[in-house]
């Protein structure tokens, strides 16, 4: 028994090319209307974890910088503590001196201990009064950073409710779109995606209503809608350049797509 071979692009009617660029058309348009309804909300998650990022090296920083400060206090505070304990010495060392040039020597080191006494509180003050400023800042940062993860919680919450409500639906359209397209030879799936980028709305291919092209109200002669009717050739609108189709094949790839629809979130 002979098998049936699948026609290729080239094979396939006028008609049922028409019929695969509208229901292409359909099923971007089901898809663009999805994540219409995402709207923003999936370039707010970026915006916030890229500002999140920055928050988070800022506070790194912040926290690098009171660290550091933190152990330079630490130092000036271990500074006293040996310069004193230097002086004790010294003070002893100055009860058993031989002579004036022995006592002189020493006093200059106890001197020189309490002028590094005196400059580790100065540095000290400073250092501290940066700590207190810098751990201000910090608490800035560390609140606002806990904000955005909030903020980013909450969003990526909303997004992962409305994706979730919509995978299923997607996921058929989009097979759905894979499998139209396959059947549209390259030269017209180039046109088709040319046309559809270059308009607001994404409509490449449109139906006749009322005796204009759909969303337009420019008429079509009377002679043109007929020859559109015969599905017998491809024809652009003249004026926006968009494919026309029939009424009628336009509603039969309406209720084909409703169907597509309805199974996937019964499914």
């Amino acid at each position: 028994m002979a098998t049936k071979t699948k026609k290729s692009k080239s094979e396939i009617t006028v008609e049922q090319k028409l019929r695969a660029l509208y229901r292409l058309q359909l099923i971007d348009s089901a898809i663009d209307k999805l994540r219409t309804v995402r709207g923003e909300l999936p370039l707010e998650v970026e915006d916030l974890k890229d500002e999140i990022e920055g928050l988070e090296t800022r506070s790194n920083n912040l926290q690098s910088e009171l660290d550091e400060l933190e152990n330079k206090l630490s130092e000036r505070k271990n500074s006293i503590i040996d310069s004193n304990e230097m002086i004790k010495k010294y003070e002893a060392q100055q009860k058993n001196v031989r002579n004036n040039r022995e006592f002189d020597s020493i006093s200059k080191e106890i001197e020189y201990q309490t002028l590094e006494i005196q400059l580790s509180e100065k540095r000290m003050k400073e250092f501290e009064a940066q700590i207190v400023q810098k751990k201000e800042v910090l608490g800035v940062a560390v609140e606002a950073l806990n904000e955005r993860k909030k903020d980013l919680e909450h969003k990526e919450s909303e997004l992962n409710d409305i994706v979730k409500e919509t995978e299923k639906e997607e996921k058929a359209l989009l097979k759905a779109s894979n499998e139209a397209a396959s059947q549209i030879e390259d030269r017209l799936l180039k046109a088709y995606q040319r046309i559809r980028e270059s308009l607001k709305n994404g409509l490449a291919v449109v139906p006749v209503e009322r005796g204009s092209s759909g969303g337009s109200f420019i008429k079509i002669p009377p002679q043109r809608q007929l020859d559109i009717a015969a599905r017998k050739k491809i024809i652009s609108d003249e004026h926006s350049g968009r494919i026309l189709v029939d009424a009628e094949l336009a509603e039969e790839e309406n209720e084909a797509l409703k169907n597509i629809t309805q199974k996937a979130i019964i499914a």
